[in-house]
């Protein structure tokens, strides 16, 4: 698994893994720090054709999750992860390396129905901190990493 940041031109690829418009996606990637977790069994390293370029898109088969996060005062907020499980805990992990750098917390919310979030959060050593906010009226649990 190879884990970037992403760009505009994956914002298809993006939108099919969070079943959101493309635009939407196109928003986050400018608005946030977003990184995507690919396939590795596709050499980066290979030759481009001609017709296509790094910047030509992404096939939503390749892309395996993605994550959106930025920082405000002492934590970094995840606003999105959605993927495989091993995606999850890899691209999840990226915020936290951020985090500890800076000295900051990471706080992630995360809705029932999304296990593999909570497995990801639960194995890096993130606590439960009790409910979150609802989106959609759908409730959220609160997890927090402390540095």
């Amino acid at each position: 698994m190879n884990v970037r940041d992403a760009l505009e031109a994956d914002a298809d690829a993006l939108a099919a893994i969070a079943d959101s418009p493309t635009d939407v996606m196109q928003n986050l990637v400018h608005d946030r720090t977003v990184r995507v977790a690919e396939d590795s069994s596709r050499d980066p390293n290979a030759d481009i054709s001609s017709s296509e370029s790094q910047y030509s898109g992404s096939d939503p088969e390749d892309l395996l999750g993605f994550i959106s996060f930025d920082a405000r005062e002492d934590t970094v907020h995840v606003t999105q992860l959605d993927g495989t499980s091993d995606a999850c805990k890899r691209l999840l992990a990226e915020p936290v390396r951020f985090a500890e750098g800076e000295s900051m917390a990471v706080e992630v919310l995360v809705a029932p129905e999304t296990n593999s979030i909570e497995t990801a959060a639960e194995e890096l050593g993130f606590e439960k901190q009790g409910r979150g906010p609802q989106f959609d009226g759908s409730p959220t649990v609160r997890f927090r990493l402390e540095p």
